[in-house]
């Protein structure tokens, strides 16, 4: 059974930063693409950023140069950096894992196999 475990939420001022953290267990991160969504209230679910098996980041547009995801695979663990953070980015931040590798539309949540219970976000103006 596949675990992800998100922690390092929390109240930031504007312009502050966080690093969110996502623990995999049950699965080899090397083997898994993962990605990071969130979704704040009245609102859908959104792609953030996703780290492919292969190495490979990309970014939703309204993140690109703010936001660098990584993963420690000794760890089992990735990794959401976030800086210059803006009110809007207030949401529940989710990871998500992609085990059998079969989507090609890195950005889309029905791709994931596996959720974690997400870890709240607050950017004070």
């Amino acid at each position: 059974q596949v675990q992800l475990v998100e922690s390092g939420g929390g109240l930031v001022q504007a312009g502050g930063s966080l690093r969110l953290s996502c623990a995999v267990s049950g699965r080899t991160l090397s083997r898994c693409s993962m990605g990071w969504f969130r979704q704040a209230p009245g609102k859908e679910r959104e792609f953030v950023a996703v780290i492919r098996w292969g190495g490979a980041t990309y970014y939703a547009d309204y993140v690109k140069g703010r936001f660098a995801i990584s993963r420690d695979n000794a760890k089992n663990t990735v990794y959401l950096q976030m800086t210059s953070l803006k009110p809007e980015d207030t949401a529940v931040y989710y990871c998500a894992a992609d085990v059998d590798l079969s989507g090609s539309d890195y950005s889309a949540a029905g791709v994931y196999d596996y959720w974690g219970q997400g870890t709240q976000v607050t950017v004070s103006s």
